[in-house]
């Protein structure tokens, strides 16, 4: 498949469907901010979670600084506590370090809270890389 494909067919193609938080915006933006008031977080919508295809080598690292191979792509921004996306951006998160209640992805840089349904696939992390 060429670069194009697996890149278009990642953004779009069909996965396995996941639930995240089926709560309204402002539900959502009470629990970040009581759990976790010091913390930067963002709310996002039409999520993947992106499990990664990675060489031992980039695995080997991801376990020695705490993180695990997958990402989030977001189609839409909900809220950004730090402002660095807009509302209605796209974002991709850095790698997983920790994942709470089905809707709260914590990488090392903050919280990503993911509303509503999203859907999981597979990506080569080269591939991955070519979407942000």
């Amino acid at each position: 498949m060429s670069e194009l494909n697996e890149t278009l067919d990642l953004l779009y193609g069909h996965g396995i469907p996941m639930s995240g938080a089926q709560v309204r915006q402002d539900e959502a933006l009470s629990i970040v901010r009581e759990r976790y008031p010091y913390s930067d977080y963002c709310i996002v919508s039409e999520w993947q979670w992106i499990d990664l295809d990675a060489s031992p080598e980039q695995l080997q690292e991801l376990a020695r600084t705490h993180r695990k191979p997958v990402v989030i792509y977001a189609h839409t921004v909900i809220y950004d506590s730090r402002r660095r996306w807009d509302v209605g951006d796209f974002v991709r998160t850095s790698f997983l370090h920790k994942f709470e209640d089905g809707f709260m992805f914590h990488t090392l840089n903050g919280i990503y809270v993911l509303i509503g349904n999203g859907i999981r696939k597979r990506a080569y992390l080269e591939t991955v890389g070519r979407i942000f």
